[in-house]
């Protein structure tokens, strides 16, 4: 019987490090309005030094186009397993990308950052077009960006 109990013990202490909370965080970004085809967002998580971190979001499905949202693009090295699964379509002009991701709890208060890369066909290509600080305290506050998104807020 202790010898059950020491490997029941032992097998929960292993696997508790990989156990990591996580929680819905609801992303919108609302666009400006402009001339010309949907917008191309990265949505990416940074650490405090700006390297890139985690993909929450990409909002465009031609990958040729993929490059132009460049911060991310070298942050992500284009890997095709940072994206799958979690892209949608482009964004038009004046309207509103809103989608709910799952954030890792040690990544909230802990000088990470959210940052939004933008790009439109024939258009500027925007990196870091929004960049705002991960915290409970910046939840909910929009954010102006300086490119295509008019305002980005998260709530949890």
């Amino acid at each position: 019987m202790k010898n059950i109990t020491a490997c029941a013990c032992l097998a929960g202490a292993l696997a508790l490090p990989g156990f990591v909370q996580a929680r819905p965080v609801t992303l919108t970004a609302q666009l400006k309005n402009y001339a010309g085809n949907g917008a191309y967002l990265a949505v990416y998580v940074t650490d405090a030094a700006g390297k890139y971190k985690k993909t929450l979001w990409v909002a465009g499905k031609k990958t040729k186009y993929y490059k132009h949202l460049s911060d991310w693009a070298r942050g992500s090295g284009l890997n095709a397993g940072e994206f799958d699964g979690i892209s949608g379509a482009s964004v038009g002009s004046g309207k509103t990308l809103k989608v709910t991701v799952e954030l890792a709890d040690t990544l909230i208060d802990a000088g990470y950052e959210i940052r939004v890369d933008s790009a439109a066909e024939d258009g500027r290509d925007n990196p870091a077009d929004v960049r705002t600080p991960l915290s409970k305290q910046g939840a909910g506050k929009p954010v102006g960006g300086r490119g295509y998104v008019k305002s980005f807020i998260y709530d949890m």
